[in-house]
């Protein structure tokens, strides 16, 4: 339950080790977050996370969480509401993933796919569910401007982030009355491990940026951020771009 200010005191990070889940952890904590719970798969950048946000005297506990897993998701999200209401959960599980190996062997392709969008419609429910029956709470959905207007260099991720955008935004409807809600972050490019060896994009930005915006959106009631907030006028024109135009632009 929020405190009496309205400060978040409680979130639950599904991609523990994602650098912009962890920055909005670590600002939520700065605001109060008294217990953070980060769940992904066992590995170095996950431990590294915990023990950095533990550094700053917070209950962090780490829980094995696989994306892919759907079967695991209903048990292990329920134990962790077991343990004591969560204000805020951030999905921030995702593969990038290249569109040139994906050409080259589809299983990947649906490797990606499944984490990207069946393994966030899985989470998402059973989270909804959990939040709802607190009357409170709100998910942040981690989309993407990829998913705006998908590109033909990444169309396998800009699709999944399409459709997980879309998912997002009608669980949000679904819960309109019950104290929990929905809100669907869409970064442009962010410097991350993900994009590491990448190219920037115009109005490229930062993980700990697209987390201040994370949690203004939260402090605001928002249902959509766009981070930056300038992209929300670029892809407001750029989605209605003729095809053969948008072919020769987004090479």
């Amino acid at each position: 339950m929020r405190d009496s200010t309205g400060g978040v005191q409680s979130v639950l990070v599904l991609g523990g080790a994602s650098e912009i889940g962890v920055a909005t952890a670590r600002r939520l904590i700065a605001d109060r977050a008294r217990r953070v719970v980060l769940a992904g798969r066992p590995s170095p950048a996950l431990d590294e996370a915990a023990d950095r946000l533990d550094a700053g005297g917070v209950a962090v506990e780490v829980v094995e969480f696989d994306a892919a897993a759907v079967d695991t998701h209903e048990k292990i999200l329920g134990e962790v509401f077991d343990g004591g209401d969560i204000d805020v959960v951030v999905l921030a599980f995702g593969v990038l993933g290249e569109q040139a190996a994906f050409d080259d062997d589809p299983a990947a392709a649906v490797d990606a796919v499944t984490v990207n969008y069946t393994g966030a419609v899985s989470a998402g429910l059973v989270v909804a569910e959990r939040l709802r029956r607190q009357g409170h709470g709100t998910l942040v959905v981690l989309s993407s401007v990829a998913g705006v207007r998908t590109r033909r260099d990444n169309f396998v991720y800009g699709s999944s982030k399409a459709g997980l955008d879309g998912f997002a935004q009608g669980l949000g409807d679904s819960l309109q009355g019950t104290g929990a809600r929905v809100m669907v972050v869409r970064p442009g490019f962010v410097a991350t491990r993900m994009t590491e060896g990448m190219e920037p994009a115009p109005f490229s930005t930062t993980a700990d940026a697209v987390a201040a915006d994370i949690v203004d959106g939260l402090r605001r009631g928002r249902h959509t951020v766009w981070s930056p907030p300038i992209l929300q006028a670029l892809f407001g024109v750029l989605r209605f771009v003729p095809r053969p135009l948008w072919r020769r632009l987004a090479r």
